[in-house]
């Protein structure tokens, strides 16, 4: 018998919406293509010049003095103390200076240590920015920090965030992608997520170097026709939890991920293969050579996934056996110079490649860790000195995308310790990055828990400087 009171308007109106997802599920059955997501809707600014990101994230903290950022003052008072007040966790007040040569590079002068022999080549396409600033001096908060805009856990990273705002220009890859070469950072996929944002937003992980990165997503008995006469029962699946459950966006965002996982069995094993580029390209890459492959072929990959209309592309720097991450607290001179060898030669052969596809003017592409170096010494028994973390003034660089090409801005003190001209802030850069993008950062915005949430939280500002 119907009773009209249990099944008013709203639980009419709720049941109709939940069939959507079971209709989304079964148009995979027609075997066309479905179109990209569409954006959120939100304020764009004016301009738009960036269509993709590839974040190149060195995991631990590169050292600004010893790579982007040369202090002769470090090379005249090394071994005596710091004549500034510092705060140090681990390192003493004793001045060390970097054990490698600067050398100037391009039309811009920029200085450029002698471990990015490759990378120095392209700084007249590249904004160094020597003045970052940073909140937290511990890896995890700080990794969350450039990673997500908060330094605590739980809040969507950047590429939720863009995947959020501007959808996917790849109809048969997913738009957010993250690559590693053996390890996650610190606090692993915390900093990697989508938090709040609906789960279709997440990042599809996977190292490259893996025999099957992706699992065995062609088994024997999954058939085209054996998957097609499942996906009914999935889609009536579907319907009826959302009728008994509620709104959900993990249910919804499964039907997706089937959609996507169905498209991706013949998509992927292509991307992932790189054995039609030229013997040529692939050496650009350092792919010939043991030192440079593991980087060069996430690099490579990074290129056509941008081809294919990928939106954010992360990169996490390859676990070298001699240097393991970039957080030399010891042995700074063999450590550094290992992580450098992995990744200057890759790095170079991306921007090279991109720009001579004329990709560069499209993709921003961006270098850096989650903070720099002290410039004093820390010192562990038995081993050579290395330097302790330091959020006060770092270097980072961008390239492409709307950014301003041959610039070196900003600048540290004469230890390289604060940043004393043109601080930049982790909320500055995620600002600019979305500004590269068309995306205003104060109104790409999501509510939750009551209040409405953003990238730059409720700091930030873009940096004009660095434009175009």
């Amino acid at each position: 018998m119907f009773e009209q009171d249990t099944f008013h308007r709203r639980k009419l109106l709720f049941e109709w919406a939940h069939g959507f997802g079971g209709l989304a599920l079964l148009s995979l059955m027609s075997g066309c293509d479905r179109p990209a997501a569409a954006p959120a809707p939100l304020a764009h600014a004016p301009r738009k010049k960036a269509k993709s990101v590839i974040f190149l994230f060195m995991d631990g903290g590169p050292s600004q003095m010893d790579t982007f950022d040369p202090k002769p003052r470090l090379t005249r008072e090394h071994g005596q103390p710091i004549k500034i007040k510092i705060v140090n966790r681990l390192a003493s007040n004793t001045v060390l200076k970097s054990p490698f040569k600067f050398q100037r590079y391009g039309q811009c002068g920029a200085d450029v240590s002698e471990l990015f022999p490759h990378v120095a080549t392209c700084v007249d396409d590249m904004t160094i920015i020597r003045s970052m600033v940073a909140d937290n001096v511990e890896h995890g908060s700080a990794t969350l920090m450039m990673a997500t805009g908060s330094a605590l856990s739980g809040r969507p990273s950047m590429g939720s965030w863009i995947h959020y705002a501007l959808g996917s220009e790849a109809s048969d890859l997913p738009g957010y992608v993250v690559m590693h070469g053996g390890e996650l950072p610190h606090v692993g996929v915390g900093s990697l997520g989508n938090g709040f944002l609906p789960a279709k937003h997440q990042c599809t992980l996977f190292s490259p170097l893996d025999k099957q990165p992706f699992g065995d997503i062609q088994r024997w008995e999954a058939t085209d026709a054996l998957q097609k006469a499942k996906l009914p029962v999935l889609a009536r699946l579907n319907q009826f939890a959302a009728s008994e459950l509620g709104a959900s966006s993990e249910l919804e965002s499964s039907v997706a991920n089937y959609e996507m996982a169905y498209r991706l069995q013949s998509s992927l094993p292509k991307l992932i293969d790189y054995s039609d580029e030229s013997a040529a390209t692939q050496s650009l890459y350092g792919i010939d050579d043991a030192a440079t492959r593991a980087f060069g072929i996430e690099c490579l990959l990074a290129r056509k996934m941008v081809e294919k209309g990928v939106r954010f592309i992360n990169l996490i720097a390859p676990v070298v056996p001699e240097a393991d991450r970039w957080d030399q607290h010891s042995n700074l001179k063999v450590g550094l110079t290992y992580n450098c060898q992995a990744t200057d030669k890759p790095i170079a052969g991306l921007l090279k490649d991109l720009k001579a596809r004329g990709l560069l003017d499209e993709t921003l592409v961006i270098w850096g860790g989650e903070f720099g170096r002290t410039a004093t010494a820390e010192f562990q028994e038995g081993k050579d000195p290395g330097r302790e973390h330091n959020p006060f003034g770092f270097t980072m660089w961008l390239a492409g995308g709307g950014a301003q090409r041959g610039l070196v801005y900003g600048a540290t003190d004469e230890y390289g310790y604060h940043a004393v001209e043109n601080p930049v802030h982790v909320h500055d850069l995620h600002a600019t990055i979305l500004h590269l993008l068309g995306i205003d950062h104060t109104q790409l915005t999501f509510r939750h828990g009551g209040r409405d949430y953003r990238l730059t939280d409720v700091y930030g500002n873009v940096m004009h400087d660095l434009l175009a």
